[in-house]
C-alpha cells in the first residue's frame, strides 16, 4: 500500500486492536447462560449469539493488527478511527440480536448502535420475556459507549507516537483541564470514578428493592446516561408492579442520572475536596439554572392547566404535599433524564401530564444535553453558555465604540476565534440534521411535523424518547431508521468526524 495511505494502514490496525477487546468483551454475557441464572430462556442459541461474533471479532481483530501498522496517528486520523470504531463495533455487537433472538440485521444494527452511542431509542419489544445475557448486553454495550470507546483507544495506543491525538478527538470539545498531567492517568482517574458511581447505583438500587439482575442492568445504563431497561416499562415498571419504595427508586435514578450529565472532571475535583466546583465555572452554573428554570416552568404549567395554581392561592386549596411531591418527582426526573439525554419513562406520567410548553422544552434539553465532559449527549451545556455570551457581547458592541477590544471570556479564560467559529458552525450544522432527518421522516413516515422533527432530536441528542411511539418506531420506514442511525453516530461524534468519512482527502496521509 503507498505511503500517501498510511493514514488508512493505522485506521485498520488500531481497530484491529479494538476488535480484540471487544471479542473479549463479548464473552461477559455467558455468565448468564453458563449459570443458568434465566435457565428458561439461556440455550444453545444464545451461547452461540455470543461465541460466534466473539470468534468472528478476534479473527478479523488478529488480522487487521497483524496487518497494518499502527503508527501516524493524527488529528484527522483519530476522527475518523472514532467513527470507524462505532460503525464496526456495532456491526458486530449487532450480531448477537439477529441470532438471539432472530431480529432482521438492520433493527439488531439499530439497536447496537443505540446502545454504544448511548442514545436509547429501541425498535426491540418484549424486553421482560428476553434471555437475561441480551439484556445485559444492552445495557453493557451503553455503559461502554459511555465515557466512550475511545478511552479503550487510549490503552490500545499508549507509548505510540499518535497516542496523544486521541484525546479530544472523539467529539470536538472545548479543551479543559485533567485531573493529572499524564494522559493515561486521566484516563484512569475517569474510569475509576466512572466504575465507582457505577458501583454506587448498583448498591443503591438493590437497596431500594430492584433485583441484583435489575439493579446491574439500570445501574449500567444510569451513568451512561443511555436509558436501556429491561423492561418495557422502563422505571415505570416498579411502580406498576408494586414495588414498595418505588418513589425512592425513581430518586435515586435521577440523582445518578445527574451526576452522569455532570463534567466528570468536576466530580474529580469535588472527590478530592474542592467543593467549589459545584459552583465555580460558567457550564456548572448554566447546569443548575437550566434545571431549576426548566423543573419550575414546567410545574407551573401543570399547576395552571389542572386549576391547582389557582386554589394554591385561595384558602379552600385541595392540593396536598403529597400532590406537590407527586408532581416535583415526575418533573424533575423527567428533565433531568431529557436534559441529560438518559430517557427513562415512569408509569406516573399521564397522558395529559405534560402541556404544550412543556413538550417544547423537551425539545430544547434535548439539543442542550449534559455538560462537557459527561456521558451526555446534546450539544452541550457550554456551548449554550458560549453563544449566548456570544450574544451579549454583540449587543454590548453596538452602545460602545467599535475600536474597542471586546474578547469573549468564559471563567478568565479568553475563548479563541477559531473556537468561537467552531462552535457557530456546529450549531449550523445540528440544524441542518434536524431539519433534514425531520424531513426525511415525515416524507417516508406518516407522522406529522412535530413527531418527525422529535424523532431526529431524539437521535442526534442521543435521547431515547421522542413523540414517535415504539410501535411505530419498530414498522418505521427503514430508510428513516438509516438516516437515525447516522444521526445518532453524529450526535455522539459531535458531526465533524462523521462528515469526514466521506471526504476522500481526509483518507489521505
Amino acid at each position: 500500500m503507498r505511503n500517501r495511505f498510511q493514514r488508512l494502514q493505522c485506521i485498520c490496525g488500531l481497530t484491529g486492536s479494538l476488535l480484540i477487546l471487544l471479542g473479549l468483551l463479548l464473552l461477559f454475557p455467558l455468565i448468564f447462560t453458563a449459570s443458568g441464572w434465566n435457565k428458561d430462556n439461556e440455550g444453545i442459541r444464545t451461547l452461540l449469539a455470543f461465541v460466534i461474533p466473539s470468534a468472528f471479532s478476534f479473527v478479523l481483530g488478529i488480522f487487521l493488527k497483524k496487518s497494518f501498522k499502527t503508527d501516524g496517528l493524527d488529528t484527522t486520523a483519530s476522527m475518523l478511527l472514532c467513527a470507524i470504531s462505532w460503525l464496526v463495533v456495532s456491526a458486530i455487537g449487532a450480531i448477537p440480536f439477529c441470532i438471539a433472538i432472530k431480529a432482521n440485521y438492520l433493527d439488531a444494527y439499530f439497536e447496537a448502535m443505540s446502545g454504544f452511542t448511548t442514545t436509547g431509542i429501541t425498535v426491540f419489544s418484549g424486553l421482560d420475556a428476553m434471555p437475561y445475557s441480551l439484556l445485559f448486553w444492552r445495557s453493557l454495550t451503553q455503559w461502554l459507549g459511555g465515557l466512550g470507546i475511545l478511552s479503550f483507544f487510549i490503552v490500545v495506543t499508549f507509548g505510540t507516537s499518535g497516542a496523544h491525538h486521541m484525546v479530544g478527538a472523539e467529539s470536538h470539545k472545548i479543551s479543559s483541564a485533567r485531573p493529572t498531567p499524564g494522559m493515561f492517568s486521566t484516563v484512569k482517574i475517569l474510569w475509576l470514578i466512572y466504575g465507582g458511581f457505577t458501583l454506587a447505583a448498583c448498591l443503591s438500587y438493590r437497596f431500594l428493592g430492584m433485583s441484583i439482575f435489575d439493579a446491574v442492568c439500570h445501574a449500567l445504563t444510569t451513568l451512561s446516561t443511555g436509558g436501556y431497561s429491561p423492561h418495557d416499562a422502563s422505571i415505570a415498571y416498579y411502580n406498576e408492579a408494586g414495588f414498595k419504595h418505588y418513589k425512592l427508586i425513581e430518586y435515586a435514578v435521577t440523582f445518578f442520572m445527574m451526576l452522569g450529565g455532570i463534567n466528570f472532571l468536576v466530580h474529580f475535583r469535588v472527590l478530592t475536596g474542592d467543593f467549589k466546583a459545584l459552583w465555580d465555572n460558567l457550564e456548572v452554573r448554566y447546569w443548575w439554572r437550566l434545571i431549576l428554570a426548566f423543573t419550575g416552568i414546567i410545574i407551573i404549567e401543570h399547576l395552571y392547566r389542572s386549576g391547582a395554581l389557582a386554589e394554591i392561592f385561595s384558602k379552600g386549596s385541595s392540593i396536598t404535599l403529597g400532590d406537590m411531591e407527586r408532581i416535583f418527582r415526575i418533573t424533575i426526573f423527567q428533565v433531568i433524564g431529557v436534559l441529560t439525554t438518559t430517557g427513562f419513562g415512569t408509569a406516573d406520567i399521564g397522558g395529559d401530564f405534560f402541556g404544550s410548553v412543556a413538550m417544547q422544552l423537551f425539545l430544547v434539553m434535548m439539543v442542550i444535553g449534559g455538560c462537557v465532559g459527561s456521558t451526555g449527549g446534546g450539544f452541550k451545556v457550554l456551548r449554550i453558555a458560549i453563544l449566548n455570551r456570544l450574544m451579549l457581547r454583540e449587543l454590548f458592541k453596538t452602545r460602545t465604540s467599535q475600536k474597542a477590544v471586546n474578547k469573549l471570556v468564559i471563567d478568565k479564560s479568553i475563548i479563541p476565534d477559531d473556537e468561537i467559529h467552531r462552535i457557530g458552525a456546529l450549531f449550523f450544522t445540528w440544524v441542518a440534521f434536524l431539519l433534514v432527518g425531520g424531513a426525511i421522516t415525515a416524507l417516508f413516515s406518516n407522522h406529522g411535523p412535530w413527531e418527525s422533527l422529535s424523532g431526529m432530536f431524539s437521535a442526534v441528542g442521543n435521547i431515547g424518547p421522542c413523540y414517535i411511539s415504539v410501535p411505530d418506531m419498530i414498522s418505521i420506514s427503514p430508510v428513516v431508521k438509516i438516516t437515525y442511525i447516522i444521526g445518532m453516530l453524529a450526535g455522539r461524534l459531535e458531526i465533524i468526524p462523521v462528515l469526514l468519512l466521506f471526504s476522500r482527502r481526509s483518507w489521505k496521509s
